[in-house]
């Protein structure tokens, strides 16, 4: 292929992937809004509505792990769109559901097939283009969750008030089959890589439980309490779950993925610094909107435009700094992102908590930018961590990491805010008289110090190639 030829059929990819994530992302983001109307609609108790999100959560975790692997031993194109199918059918079931169970049952198959979309993304960017190229591209897509993450309150909120919240199904479903077509012209096969096709189901299903019953733990304490048999109990069960595909990955004789992966530092470090700072980011983006309508009394939509400078700076900035990442390698982007996130949620702290709403805003503009500068090196550090055979199972760990720190964060973090009621402030500076919010920011930079500690294991060369296979 002529080099126009091939720029040209990265645009297209690129387009094709940029769009998928917006359309996973706004999917998210737009049905989170209109919960509290599902509830009323089906008579739904608060437990009982939450398996609408725990439902996709839990599906989520246990699938983008098997994809990633997956897309080793199959076409990834053909995988990536049958994801995309299963989203469909699954957007199909929740526009049509006529009770809550069928409604939770299509959120799961949403799931299940919307984790193909940042699963195998970025194998497919990995794939495409060769270390020190990457950046840019992964920047893009990771501004695309930006604007789906802005503009899907908006297009939730006001659908729901036009129409019915079944019309946002009918818009998933609509939006996921023009993408298909796309898909299987313009995502790698990844044909070269199938010399044999052992597959390790039983390694995948133990991590996806390990993964799977450790997020429901979660989120079973933040409801039942972490003293709940089905809280302690689903850790438990994670941990038996992790420690049989410890065992299997070392004793089988084509492991799920190599336990050389995990002897590989500067992978072990992205994996690290990717689930700190996306529990980070994420717990900031719940705790936000708590803060400004229980504290300061703004309404949703006024708590959505809080928001608005973060998402706004995370979209503008990423492509850029994924760029900036190939250029002068990921330690000095991540590091300074991750120092200003640190430098905002301790603002927020210390003087947000409990103050104007202008100064959360500042707050969450940090918080966006920083999180701009660290995420996409940080997907870049980990791409280039990795060999050619251990792209799709390294890569879809990496990303099962980080959704499960989005995923665990706000849950303890929410746990944290109960269980700091009419305590007094943990930081000394502050003076307001929101102090559970003040002590939930600082719990969420505790989170940004362990990943600014991880980062140091970072390999800085954007074109470093680990020497484990």
């Amino acid at each position: 292929m002529s080099p126009s030829g091939s720029t040209k059929g990265h645009r297209l990819l690129l387009a094709v992937l940029t769009s998928a994530v917006f359309v996973s992302v706004l999917n998210s983001s737009m049905v989170n809004v209109v919960v509290p109307v599902i509830a009323r609609d089906f008579h739904a108790s608060e437990a009982q509505i939450g398996w609408v999100i725990t439902g996709f959560l839990l599906s989520y975790a246990v699938a983008i792990p098997l994809y990633g692997r997956i897309s080793d031993a199959f076409s990834l194109r053909k995988v990536f769109a049958v994801g995309l199918w299963v989203f469909a059918a699954g957007s199909f079931v929740c526009a049509l559901a006529p009770d809550l169970p069928v409604l939770v049952l299509g959120r799961i198959l949403q799931a299940a097939g919307g984790a193909a979309v940042p699963a195998l993304g970025t194998v497919a960017v990995t794939r495409v283009l060769p270390p020190g190229e990457r950046g840019e591209a992964l920047g893009l897509i990771i501004s695309s969750v930006g604007v789906g993450a802005a503009v899907g309150p908006i297009v939730g909120g006001t659908v729901e008030e036009l129409a019915s919240w079944h019309l946002l199904f009918y818009g998933s479903l609509l939006l996921s089959l023009l993408l298909i077509p796309g898909a299987l012209r313009v995502l790698p096969d990844g044909a070269e890589l199938k010399a044999t096709r052992n597959f390790d189901l039983p390694g995948g299903i133990l991590l996806g439980l390990s993964a799977g019953l450790f997020l429901f733990g979660i989120t079973q304490g933040q409801t039942a309490s972490f003293t709940a048999p089905s809280s302690w109990g689903s850790f438990l069960s994670s941990a038996f779950a992790a420690t049989l595909f410890v065992r299997r990955i070392n004793t089988a004789s084509h492991p799920f993925v190599s336990p050389k992966l995990f002897a590989n530092p500067p992978y072990v470090a992205a994996v690290a610094v990717g689930f700190f700072s996306m529990f980070a980011n994420v717990s900031t983006l719940v705790t936000v909107p708590l803060l400004v309508t229980s504290v300061n009394g703004l309404s949703p939509g006024q708590a959505g435009l809080v928001l608005t400078p973060g998402a706004a700076a995370l979209a503008a900035l990423s492509p850029f700094t994924g760029r900036l990442s190939d250029r002068i390698g990921v330690k000095l982007p991540i590091r300074a992102g991750l120092s200003l996130m640190l430098a905002s949620t301790l603002f927020l702290s210390t003087l947000g908590a409990g103050g104007s709403p202008i100064l959360v805003a500042a707050g969450m503009l940090g918080v966006g930018t920083g999180f701009a500068f660290a995420n996409p090196p940080t997907n870049n550090a980990a791409a280039n961590a990795l060999t050619p055979k251990q792209v799709g199972a390294g890569l879809g760990i990496f990303n099962g990491a980080f959704f499960l720190g989005g995923g665990t964060g706000p849950a303890i973090i929410g746990t944290l805010l109960a269980a700091r009621n009419d305590s007094p402030a943990l930081n000394p500076l502050y003076t307001l008289d929101a102090a559970p919010f003040s002590d939930a920011f600082l719990a969420i930079s505790v989170a940004l110090l362990l990943a600014l500690c991880a980062s140091m294991a970072l390999r800085n060369e954007p074109y470093a190639s680990p020497q484990v296979e």
